[in-house]
């Protein structure tokens, strides 16, 4: 499904250049689950934005069912991860002003749904991951598992192909930790390509 060729990402300091990443070559099939590990300041997170494209690499590319995806407009690009890919960050990115049903909706408004469905979508989810009961709360009114759970249901809103979490379990307790890789390991079991930073 993903296949990343020759991929490169450095960064220009006032000490000089600094090799992030050097030359990365991985293939990740269908359904399959990978975990990058390593040392704080490895790239893990710079790999996991680039397999996303969320940043853009130095050389190389990231082809996506054959397709460079770095050779998308940035309009094409955009679309192309609404529809496809699924992110959930280290800390959740929720929009504070919005519910958190209105905070998974949000990727299928993007994608034009109609709201309607958009919203029985998001309903599905957060009560598939047992925030049925807080869909109108915001995040600020959530602990930080529910604020990660809701990041989660995002992520799926749009049924994406492959799934991309960096150190989603970061601050959060051990029991919410085995909760949310509970989750993790049963979406993966529906047949989505999984990729996780674990630090």
């Amino acid at each position: 499904m993903i296949a990343v060729r020759a991929l490169s990402k450095n960064f220009i300091t006032d000490r000089g250049r600094v090799d992030v990443l050097k030359e990365i070559d991985l293939d990740i099939r269908a359904g399959e689950r990978i975990a990058v590990v390593g040392a704080s300041g490895a790239g893990k997170t710079t790999l996991m934005h680039l397999l996303g494209g969320l940043d853009r690499p130095s050389s190389g590319s990231v082809l996506f069912a054959e397709k460079n995806i770095f050779n998308y407009s940035a309009q094409e690009l955009d679309a192309f991860r609404n529809r496809s890919i699924g992110f959930v960050f280290q800390f959740h990115q929720l929009l504070p002003e919005f519910s958190a049903l209105e905070n998974v909706m949000m990727p299928a408004l993007i994608g034009r749904s109609p709201a309607k469905q958009a919203e029985a979508k998001a309903s599905e989810i957060l009560t598939a991951v047992g925030l049925g009961h807080r869909l109108d709360h915001k995040p600020g009114q959530l602990s930080g598992g529910e604020q990660q759970r809701v990041a989660i249901a995002r992520s799926l809103c749009m049924e994406p192909k492959v799934l991309l979490f960096d150190e989603p379990t970061s601050g959060i307790d051990f029991e919410m930790t085995k909760e949310i890789y509970r989750l993790l390991k049963e979406f993966h079991s529906s047949g989505k390509s999984l990729t996780t930073n674990l630090q």
